[in-house]
């Protein structure tokens, strides 16, 4: 079941890049490091009109595709060459699902937010010979990754807007993460990494997407029943067709990489841990963009962290559908986006 989720029929069209033999900064490697992305647009003779746009947790370039790029959208491909990249370990790029024995499964190597920095990094210079980027953005995962882009590569990236994510991860938010991780691993079929179908483990990511659901979407949703519009009736009959149905065709070993991903993200290990240091070498124009209603990185926190870069301003949108409003499921959140994607490409 996970092989034909992770396919060209249900995310493409993409393509792959081979990166070779990848050390990452743990000091493991990933041996023939693919990195799966889709373009969109024409790269320009100057090529200074790309836009980079990492995914999520969960997420692919084709969900970020159907919510964000578009005719008319603040990503025009009449306008800029987008390049949608996806995670290391989430299925389209070199993943535990997808990697043989004795590599693959529980024994892929743990990557971190900075590996994937370094491997797209290289994708857009050896591959397409960009030496700066017109915009990084991302959300969530994608938001922390922006970040390590604009800290670790700062004279690449023109303008940044990373969305409901941190740079650092607080103790909340690693917290809120352990739960998703301790729910799947809880499940007996999952054996330590070692189970024979992915779909043995659907009691695990069947908690993890309720535990997600409780705390991605806001009260509000649940107590007006905002979830109808999309057909379902109850609370229980949108966690289930809506966020277990995302989950439970995906491979447990790839969303564990991830979620440690998430969990241990954090720029300050390119200043010696002084957050404020690293955030104050970014030279992007930066726009920070907060949901309002953000159960998993809070207003507050996102804004906290905004105040320590330079050149930058704070950006909120309000959502009913709280953090997972990134999907595109809110129509007024998608305008509000692009209003704010707009006024930063136009500055």
């Amino acid at each position: 079941m996970t092989e034909a989720y992770y396919s060209q029929k249900i995310h493409g069209p993409f393509e792959k890049q081979a990166l070779g033999d990848f050390d990452l900064v743990s000091g493991e490697k990933i041996r023939d490091l693919e990195i799966a992305y889709a373009t969109f647009g024409t790269l320009s003779p100057s090529r200074d009109n790309a836009v980079l746009f990492p995914s999520w947790y969960s997420g692919s370039s084709k969900i970020l595709e159907l919510a964000y790029v578009g005719p008319g959208r603040a990503l025009d491909p009449e306008k800029y060459f987008i390049i949608l990249v996806n995670q290391i370990g989430a299925g389209l790029s070199s993943s535990p699902s997808g990697t043989r024995a004795p590599f693959g499964a529980a024994r892929f190597p743990q990557a971190e937010i900075a590996d994937d920095v370094r491997a797209q990094h290289r994708l857009v210079t050896e591959i397409f010979g960009i030496e700066r980027l017109a915009l990084v953005l991302g959300g969530s995962m994608g938001a922390q990754q922006t970040y390590e882009w604009a800290v670790r590569f700062p004279e690449a990236v023109r303008r940044a807007a990373p969305i409901a994510g941190l740079a650092r991860g607080t103790p909340h938010n690693r917290l809120l993460v352990q739960t998703f991780i301790d729910a799947i691993v809880s499940d007996p079929a999952f054996e330590e990494g070692w189970y024979e179908r992915a779909s043995r483990v659907h009691r695990g990511l069947r908690r993890h997407a309720r535990l997600f659901a409780a705390s991605g979407f806001s009260p509000a949703l649940y107590n007006t029943r905002g979830f109808a519009e999309l057909g379902f009736t109850t609370t229980d009959d949108f966690v289930t067709g809506f966020v277990e149905n995302h989950f439970l065709p995906q491979d447990p070993n790839n969303l564990l990489l991830l979620l440690r991903k998430w969990r241990d993200a954090d720029v300050s290990r390119n200043a010696d841990g002084d957050l404020s240091a690293a955030l104050g070498r970014i030279r992007a124009d930066t726009s920070v963009i907060a949901i309002d209603e953000d159960g998993f990185f809070p207003l507050a926190d996102i804004e906290a962290e905004q105040k320590l870069i330079p050149n930058s301003r704070l950006r909120r949108v309000s959502s009913p559908w709280g953090h997972l409003a990134l999907f595109g499921a809110d129509g007024a959140y998608n305008a509000a986006i692009d209003r704010h994607l707009a006024e930063l490409l136009a500055a």
